[in-house]
């Protein structure tokens, strides 16, 4: 089988700057404590990933959070994907709150307000020298976004908040690819059904993201189908959006992380370093499997969060805490898990 390189190595480091405001210390394999992002790098990391949130209960993942971050990423020569998701917290396939300031917002104004807050980050980004490369115009948005009015299956409501985010983007900067994105990278039908229906409805958009766990979202068979079918069929480049998958079951804080059992994982990959290492790599190898060259990358979804104190999972709690760090491509020691090694191979 032919296959590509992949020209996006990346990784969302949403959490890395409160980790670090924090404490939180990241090391090579030495042992020496240096820049996390210096550090992804040297191990082959060309693009990285930040999260947008409206108003954030904890301060970050904001304009004020992502414009000195955005600087230091292209200082270190590597490009920028903005991920909004119009929430004032998490957004996923379960959860699509309104921010709390739109609540009343009718669907007309509701639609401004994407537009607002599209143009406005990502213009400040274009002004300050550093624009982002790509923007998500959501998160995981398998059930639409901006509930009630933007759920599924109201397609038109959908297309018309889909298509404010999309114009904002190109009028900020018009260079910016646009990526749709989904979870769920094996479920082949409902990807079919939900770019069937935006598409009919003339969304512009650049690129389809999936996220694909595979302790959650299907086989590396189904990614398969699923990536080879969608770009087939649409003409559009791919990403794996979001991946990640846990070196240990054990816990580095006192909260259960979200995969703590042996039930939990997927067969033939065991919660070890290898083990991460080797399901990032059969994840990479779907996406150069890609026909035509249309599987750019993947991000692996937080890499740097590590168990710090204050940075939990509630941005509303800071004595919350991490269910995530076994899944971070730093291990306990604070120093790169082997799997860290797999973005050196393009």
């Amino acid at each position: 089988m032919m296959t590509s390189t992949l020209t996006i190595r990346g990784a969302d480091i949403s959490s890395l700057k409160k980790s670090e405001d924090l404490g939180g210390i990241y090391r090579d394999e030495n042992g020496v404590a240096g820049d996390a992002l210096q550090i992804l790098k040297e191990h082959g990391v060309n693009y990285l990933r930040l999260k947008v949130w409206v108003n954030s209960p904890d301060g970050y993942h904001n304009l004020d959070r992502v414009l000195p971050m955005a600087q230091r990423i292209k200082v270190h020569g590597l490009q920028l994907l903005i991920d909004f998701h119009y929430s004032d917290a998490w957004a996923d396939p379960g959860k699509q709150y309104k921010p709390a300031t739109w609540q009343d917002y009718s669907l007309a104004q509701l639609a401004q307000a994407v537009y607002d807050h599209t143009y406005e980050v990502c213009h400040a980004l274009q002004t300050q020298g550093t624009p982002a490369d790509m923007v998500q115009v959501g998160n995981e948005i398998n059930n639409g976004l901006l509930w009630p009015e933007g759920r599924t299956p109201q397609w038109d409501n959908l297309a018309t908040l889909l298509k404010s985010g999309c114009a904002a983007v190109k009028a900020a900067h018009r260079s910016t690819m646009i990526m749709l994105h989904l979870a769920e990278g094996g479920n082949h039908a409902g990807a079919r059904n939900w770019f069937d229906h935006v598409i009919a409805r003339d969304v512009q958009f650049d690129v389809i993201g999936l996220s694909h766990y595979t302790y959650w979202h299907g086989s590396l068979a189904d990614l398969q189908y699923n990536l080879n079918d969608l770009t087939a069929r649409y003409q559009k480049d791919i990403v794996i959006a979001e991946t990640a998958y846990p070196f240990t079951l054990a816990e580095d804080d006192a909260q259960k992380n979200v995969i703590h059992s042996l039930e939990q994982l997927t067969p033939s990959y065991p919660a070890t370093e290898s083990g991460q290492a080797a399901n990032l790599r059969d994840i990479m190898s779907v996406v150069r499997a890609v026909p035509a060259g249309r599987g750019l990358g993947i991000f692996y979804w937080e890499p740097t969060w590590t168990a710090v104190p204050g940075n939990g999972w509630d941005p509303a709690d800071p004595t919350s805490g991490n269910e995530w760090e076994n899944q971070a491509l730093f291990n306990f020691d604070h120093r790169p898990t082997i799997a860290m090694n797999e973005f050196k191979t393009p």
